[in-house]
């Protein structure tokens, strides 16, 4: 009977072990396990989010600034050298009852440039035609407006830079003089 004492205490120990194990080892080990799920996922996630953000920013371009324009950048507009020697240009309009235009036009370039000096002096007749040309295939009502102005100086600067200028470039154009004469 001692034997059979002995055995029942042994299936009474195996029988309480378990128990204990249900009891607050099962909790802390299902809240670890929990939180070892929980701290994997974040990881997971970071990753994923890092990768995505490292590919998206390699296929597209970034502007890290605004481009801001040279008249602007320093505080105050460059200042340029004018050439003045042009004259007055007189010609006719487009228009069915022809007017009379006349303008006088001086062309600033960079500040102490030789070279464009240079070459507006030598290109003067061409200048000369180019603008006289300009104008007569301008209509009154076109070139009476003041609000077309800069317009007519941006498109006589970009004329002169492309068909007559060859080695340097000028920056601005500026109407001394602008008479638009109509005939009655």
């Amino acid at each position: 009977m001692a034997d059979d004492e002995g055995l029942n205490n042994l299936d009474e120990a195996s029988d309480a072990a378990p128990e204990k194990k249900g009891g607050v080892g099962g909790l802390l080990s299902g809240f670890l396990k929990w939180i070892i799920i929980g701290v994997a996922a974040v990881i997971v996630i970071v990753v994923v989010v890092v990768v995505t953000v490292k590919i998206v920013s390699k296929n597209s371009t970034q502007v890290n600034s605004i481009p801001v324009s040279t008249d602007y950048a320093s505080g105050q507009r460059e200042v340029f050298d004018w050439y003045t020697s042009l004259g007055t240009i007189q010609t006719a309009t487009r228009d069915d009852i022809p007017a009379t235009v006349r303008v006088d036009v001086v062309l600033g370039y960079k500040k102490d440039d030789k070279a464009t000096s240079t070459e507006i002096t030598q290109r003067t007749v061409e200048l000369k035609d180019f603008l006289r040309r300009y104008f007569s295939s301008k209509s009154a009502a076109e070139l009476r407006n003041t609000n077309n102005e800069d317009a007519l100086a941006n498109e006589i600067k970009n004329g002169i830079n492309d068909k007559i200028l060859s080695s340097s470039r000028i920056r601005d154009v500026k109407f001394l003089q602008k008479d638009v004469i109509e005939q009655n």
